[in-house]
């Protein structure tokens, strides 16, 4: 977010940035914990929650089963009622009310009546069309799940009991930004403890900030509080406390617009692994054929091995052995020597791509082909079966493209696991400068999720196709 971009204006003197120089700076693994521990925790008390939503079902049903004629129900109810609780957990869990931290009340309130409604809809609608239930049990499931709903009001309240008991609700957070605001502002969350946003005085105990003014942080502030915590949220106006001019209605009813570290949980990883896999065992039996004969091309036209193993840095910096299809002469790293030595011009395009449009190393016919096929990186289907690369991510490169990176950006691109394909490689391929390079990893670091990794996949088979930049 840039704030020259905001109508809201510079931020005041002598207000939001004094209060920033009491952020000392955190490693980049420190910071990627406390998302971890965030993401733990905002666990614990969803499924808790979730445990407690779940168990006046348990209840409803064992006492019709105690009940006898004329209470006992038919066949169809049992599987209609806990169609409709289950349905409603989803959606409550999709709607964030597992915890529903930083939720203003009639939001809560109005995403819980809509999952209540999408679960009653759900089960009339399948009771009706696949079981042809009778109106009869239609109405005593909706009854049923209507003292369900009222019984959850109890239970939900022992559940937040409880998490507050064991010391687990709530998110410690940081309050910064304009001082008074910020002060009215800890003072709120400090008398409405339903919104499970709790005021801690030193920023290390922090995994939330919370920013009260009515301007936005200047662009590099901004920066270090979003690397420097899990989460940052923009804390809109409350009814009798104006602090930035944004309307809780804009963004759906939360205490503030937040901005969030991609998700990188266990559960995302896991979903990420399975992803990988889905894809890379069926694509590795499918391309062997394709490897082999490409291999025996190699072969024949310089003798020696079809394969290299090259050392490159993958997650946390530790190097990982990625696997090629061979597509240059085996004196390669002579030749290119000898080629900047005595070719300004050379000298100068590979300064700053590290690529060589007119590349005397590959191998002709074959060598070219598979690098414009990009065919020449199949073999890292089976790093990605291993676990050392993904599907999607930066792509992992040599240690001399690296160096010629920013420290601190070299340190965000060890925090995920490197990629076969990745957002640099449908996009600009060879044809971007380091500077570019950054901005676009950079780009996909910060936007990265489920849904980014599947439309770069798709991307990808296109930019292959059209060929643009690979050479």
């Amino acid at each position: 977010m840039n704030a020259n971009l905001s109508p809201l204006g510079p931020a005041p003197a002598g207000g939001a940035l004094g209060d920033l120089s009491g952020f000392e700076p955190v490693p980049q693994g420190l910071a990627a914990g406390r998302s971890d521990a965030l993401a733990r925790r905002k666990l614990v008390s969803g499924v808790t929650l979730l445990l407690f939503d779940g168990a006046p079902l348990a209840a409803v049903a064992q006492g019709l089963s105690w009940a006898g004629p004329p209470f006992a129900p038919d066949a169809a109810f049992a599987p209609l009622l806990l169609q409709a609780v289950l349905v409603q957990i989803v959606l409550k869990a999709l709607g964030g009310l597992y915890p529903g931290y930083g939720l203003h009340p009639d939001a809560a309130l109005r995403r819980s009546m809509q999952a209540w409604g999408g679960g009653a809809l759900v089960a009339v609608s399948s009771g009706w069309l696949l079981m042809q239930a009778s109106a009869g049990t239609l109405a005593e499931v909706l009854a049923a799940f209507l003292l369900v709903q009222l019984m959850q009001l109890c239970t939900g309240r022992l559940g937040r009991a409880l998490l507050e008991r064991l010391g687990l609700w709530g998110l410690p957070v940081r309050v910064t930004g304009c001082p008074e605001r910020a002060a009215a502002l800890e003072r709120f969350l400090g008398e409405n403890r339903r919104y499970g946003l709790l005021p801690v005085r030193r920023a290390d105990e922090a995994q939330v900030v919370l920013w009260a003014d009515d301007a936005l942080p200047p662009p590099e502030s901004l920066a270090q509080l979003r690397q420097r915590h899990a989460e940052v949220m923009l804390v809109s106006d409350l009814p009798k406390l104006q602090l930035s001019g944004l309307q809780p209605a804009d963004h759906g009813g939360s205490l503030g617009l937040r901005l969030c570290r991609p998700a990188d949980g266990p559960s995302v990883r896991l979903l990420k692994r399975a992803l990988d896999l889905a894809l890379a065992l069926p694509a590795a039996v499918v391309v062997l054929p394709v490897v082999l004969a490409a291999a025996l091309a190699i072969r024949f036209i310089d003798p020696g091995p079809a394969f290299y193993i090259q050392p490159r840095e993958g997650r946390d910096g530790r190097k990982i052995p990625m696997l090629k299809l061979r597509t240059m002469y085996r004196e390669s790293e002579r030749m290119l020597q000898d080629l900047l030595e005595r070719d300004p011009a050379a000298r100068a395009e590979w300064q700053t791509n590290f690529k060589l449009r007119k590349d005397p190393r590959i191998l002709p016919f074959v060598g070219r082909f598979l690098r414009v096929s990009s065919l020449d990186e199949l073999p890292q289907l089976f790093n990605i079966i291993r676990g050392e690369m993904s599907v999607v991510g930066p792509r992992p490169f040599p240690e001399y493209h690296l160096a010629a990176m920013r420290p601190e950006f070299r340190l965000r691109r060890a925090s995920v696991v490197p990629g076969l394909t990745g957002l640099w490689q449908i996009s600009e391929r060879s044809e971007a400068d380091v500077a570019l390079q950054e901005q676009i990893d950079g780009y996909y670091l910060d936007n990265r999720s489920f849904w980014f990794d599947l439309s770069i996949i798709f991307s990808t088979f296109r930019a292959v196709f059209r060929g643009r930049g690979a050479y």
